[in-house]
């Protein structure tokens, strides 16, 4: 087994020279790698989105670099590759869920090695990814975070017609060109490419319910067009059985975060809050009980840091809590915790 200096060059310049051998098609889609001089206590293990690259991860990457972790966000299996790519020679995207799974495990095993403990975390169908290596590899998972992942589509109409239905689908704008913000992914897919992140994505889904779970992080907007966030929160309520330490964001519609959330570029004007409570999940060791005991208490107008104390909890919550907390919404956690359970008009 290659020492940390040896895996370190690899991973900074080897890697790099190998996936310029196949070719991509813009230097930007190269793995991202940031990695400090020694192993460190924290990795953090990165999945893009479907058909996109790497270069989503880099704010976030960097983010989690300055705070003292190892980082690494690989170019996922058949994406980025150069080529004249179109209906009748679409990309070559993996078709078999399997591809995905033994690239994600293969990655987490080597993450393993930068350092102690493993957060893998992923957008859409990278999001579906770290999904499945939450439940598959739970006791190699320190902590899972899946951004928007792609469990199914906002419509089931749609997942319908990727099961079923064997064609080519091309991004395009609302104005009906093509989408500037994917120019450094593939502009279209053969359905049988996204068939292969729903069969995984509905695997998760019953897997979930029967199975032990890494401590895991489901993030969905209110203005997500693309996946379903009435699955992530069967999710996210399915992995609570088995893992206390499981938690659940949903963004309001106000803030207009957009399926694409991880940077400004493709949409999200609070992409540093992402960073920050992403963070927040990782460094504190909360139940989601004691999240929303934290969230009861300061509707009682109680600061974050007076509740806390009271409660003895300061070793166990990171110092970025109280930008998830402000997140949470408080007004449910009273309605549902009321002498009457009566539904009020703002109890959704």
């Amino acid at each position: 087994m290659a020492d940390y200096p040896t895996l370190k060059r690899v991973l900074e310049r080897d890697l790099r020279h190998q996936e310029a051998r196949y070719g991509l098609m813009d230097d930007a889609l190269h793995s991202r790698v940031w990695l400090h001089p020694q192993p460190t206590d924290r990795v953090c293990l990165f999945f893009h989105g479907f058909t996109a690259g790497p270069h989503q991860m880099e704010p976030i990457g960097q983010h989690f670099f300055r705070a003292g972790y190892n980082v690494v966000a690989p170019l996922l299996p058949g994406h980025g590759r150069a080529g004249d790519w179109n209906k009748d020679n679409p990309p070559p995207l993996p078709t078999d869920p399997e591809t995905y799974q033994v690239f994600g495990a293969q990655w987490l095993n080597l993450a393993s090695r930068l350092g102690r403990r493993v957060t893998v975390v992923g957008l859409s169908g990278g999001g579906t990814l770290a999904g499945w290596l939450a439940l598959e590899k739970s006791a190699q998972v320190d902590r899972a975070v899946l951004c928007a992942p792609y469990l199914s589509a906002s419509r089931k109409v749609i997942d319908l017609f990727v099961k079923r239905v064997d064609t080519y689908f091309a991004w395009a704008a609302p104005d009906g060109r093509a989408d500037p913000d994917l120019a450094l992914g593939y502009d279209g897919f053969a359905t049988p490419a996204l068939r292969a992140v729903l069969e995984l994505g509905q695997y998760c889904q019953q897997r979930v319910k029967q199975a032990p779970v890494a401590p895991t992080f489901t993030i969905s907007s209110e203005s997500d067009r693309a996946v379903s966030n009435t699955d992530h929160q069967h999710f996210f309520a399915a992995a609570l059985n088995h893992q206390p330490i499981s938690w659940h964001l949903l963004f309001n519609r106000v803030l207009d975060i957009p399926h694409t959330m991880m940077t400004t570029q493709e949409g999200n004007r609070y992409q540093h809050l992402l960073n920050v409570i992403i963070q927040a999940f990782v460094e504190s060791d909360l139940t989601w009980a004691e999240v929303e005991e934290i969230a009861y208490r300061m509707t009682q107008n109680r600061t974050f840091k007076a509740v806390v104390a009271d409660l003895g909890w300061q070793a166990k919550c990171s110092k970025d809590l109280p930008a998830m907390i402000t997140m949470v919404d408080k007004w449910a956690i009273a309605v549902k915790r009321g002498p009457t359970g009566r539904r009020l008009p703002r109890d959704r």
